[in-house]
């Protein structure tokens, strides 16, 4: 496959553009294809089974725009359906997974507190995180409705998002966490909230700046890396929901006022 080829990232949403800005940062010359799949968010209240096979429209559809690499930018998508779409694409594949480990090399009290979507919470992927990692660590976990649709509609301030934040961090603080995992892309939108929230002795960690490093990673690995350091890479958006709306949210987390998004619907 080309190298000039893009990066192909897509979440149920907007909350992946939260990695695609990480990847951003550390890969410039690389072209990026972004999905969000605004118009079935959010997957975290929805069935393993459709969320798959939605899962697999949106890898067909970044594939067949020439995408070298995929990056499932989505937690969720990622717990219910990373290991299949290994194995049905012949391309590396990025996924997410809430930050346990490190959470647990940081946490000074012993515990720590994972904030996620339900459907993250309860799947064999997490599961496993807990008991490779957390033999000595108290794992407190957190479903957070709500937070995923306030990042969809741009509402990354105000005191609607702070109240059902001080919702679901109080029970964390109050079970000792001193250090809390952000277990969906659509989070760190929210950073600046959660930290004054929680105040400056709690530690919040979130996987954006390693699934960048491993998409670095993967690419030069499989020797797919672009090579040409004289053009900054470019960025195309899609979006199975209203092309005005989702425009006006990228343009907003992306801060670039110049941001098109082109409304293409998914079977």
């Amino acid at each position: 496959m080309p190298q000039q080829s893009p990066i192909g990232i897509f979440d149920s949403g907007v909350g992946g553009l939260s990695i695609a800005r990480e990847i951003r940062n550390l890969l410039p010359n690389e072209d990026m294809l972004y999905y969000a799949d605004s118009a079935y968010c959010p997957y975290g209240e929805k069935p393993p089974a459709d969320i798959k096979k939605r899962v697999f429209s949106l890898c067909d559809f970044l594939l067949s725009q020439g995408a070298k690499l995929l990056v499932v930018a989505c937690n969720t998508a990622s717990i219910v359906s990373l290991d299949d779409i290994r194995q049905r694409y012949q391309v590396p594949v990025v996924g997410v997974e809430p930050a346990v480990k490190p959470a647990v090399a940081a946490t000074k009290s012993g515990t720590i507190g994972v904030l996620a979507t339900g459907v993250t919470l309860s799947g064999d992927r997490f599961s496993s995180l807990v008991a490779r990692y957390c033999h000595k660590t108290a794992v407190i976990t957190q479903p957070a409705p709500g937070l995923v649709e306030l990042v969809e509609k741009g509402k990354i301030q105000g005191n609607e998002a702070e109240q059902l934040l001080v919702k679901y961090l109080n029970p964390l603080l109050e079970q000792n966490a001193d250090t809390i995992v952000l277990g969906c892309t659509h989070y760190p939108f929210l950073r600046p909230l959660i930290e004054n929230i929680v105040g400056p002795n709690i530690t919040i960690i979130d996987t954006g700046k390693a699934v960048a490093r491993q998409t670095a990673r993967l690419l030069k690995q499989m020797k797919l890396s672009c090579h040409d350091t004289t053009k900054p890479g470019k960025e195309l958006f899609y979006t199975s929901a209203s092309q005005e709306t989702v425009e006006q949210v990228v343009r907003l987390l992306w801060n670039d006022r110049s941001v098109k998004v082109k409304h293409m619907p998914l079977t």
